[in-house]
């Protein structure tokens, strides 16, 4: 169910940043919404995933300032490369999140399991 709601975050987040870009929205604060959905789309993410969404987080800015150099439609292309990432910053913000805490419960357990002495496993 998670997969499913962050499935559809991700896919609001992407068409947001599009529509945003062409069409002046006054009335609704698109950087917040994306960043909403961002933090909603990155609990869909794994461990495997994270250097590629980090590398899009770096990438993303220069793509959108190479795409503002095309004549007559580089200034929207530009702002929907922004706003795509302002929604990838904010999902690596939660998979960032998810990371320390996954750490810092397995570092917890571990101490509770050494303090604990666990019993020899029984020999047959």
């Amino acid at each position: 169910m998670v997969d499913k709601i962050a499935g559809l975050a991700r896919l609001i987040a992407t068409l947001l940043a599009i529509v945003a870009a062409f069409v002046p929205i006054v009335a609704f604060n698109v950087p917040l919404a994306l960043v909403v959905l961002g933090l909603i789309a990155g609990l869909k993410y794994g461990p495997d995933g994270t250097v590629s969404l980090l590398l899009v987080v770096l990438a993303l800015p220069l793509v959108g300032a190479a795409l503002a150099q095309i004549p007559a439609i580089g200034a929207q292309l530009n702002a929907v490369a922004l706003n795509i990432e302002i929604a990838a910053a904010a999902v690596a913000a939660t998979v960032i999140a998810m990371r320390l805490y996954n750490n810092s419960r397995d570092d917890v357990l571990g101490l509770a399991g050494s303090a604990g002495g666990a019993p020899a496993p029984a020999k047959a």
